[in-house]
């Protein structure tokens, strides 16, 4: 019988050394569901739109899009330079990423998920709130392929 030596646990930055508990739960899920109602009302979750937006017939979701991008950009820029905390206290620690083939052969894939269903990860969850039970099956097939990526994500192109 051989020995296993058990390693120390890996310390992930991006992960709160503050306990979840069910107040933050509560206090998420109601930010979820503001999000939601702004997704609806904006439609960004409309299939219509998102086919517009492939089609080059329409600037609604690539202002929408831009829109986000510019305030993610600002708001990153303004983390860093103030050194801004969340608000348990904790410092913000942004880890570089590195792109290669992998990342541009997942993004095709998603753009191609993205085109078929109308819906990228974050709208499948608006869309079955707004009874589009449909969506259901973008869901269980975005679970799906991420199941499928991590089991064989030691095969593929990184």
């Amino acid at each position: 019988m051989t020995n296993i030596k058990q390693s120390s646990p890996v310390e992930c930055k991006n992960e709160s050394a503050v306990p979840e508990t069910g107040y933050s739960l509560i206090k998420y899920g109601i930010l979820g569901i503001l999000f939601g109602i702004v997704f609806v009302k904006a439609e960004i979750i409309s299939w219509f739109r998102i086919q517009e937006m492939f089609h080059f017939q329409s600037f609604h979701m690539y202002g929408v899009i831009g829109s986000a991008v510019a305030v993610g950009l600002i708001s990153m820029q303004l983390i860093k330079r103030f050194h801004i905390k969340t608000l348990d206290g904790e410092q913000v620690v942004i880890t570089p990423k590195e792109y290669n083939k992998g990342t541009v052969i997942g993004s095709i894939f998603f753009g191609f998920g993205w085109a078929i269903t109308g819906a990228c990860p974050g709208p499948i969850y608006a869309q079955i709130g707004a009874g589009f039970l449909v969506s259901v099956l973008t869901l269980v097939g975005a679970l799906g392929g991420t199941y499928v990526y991590g089991v064989l994500k030691d095969r593929l192109p990184h």
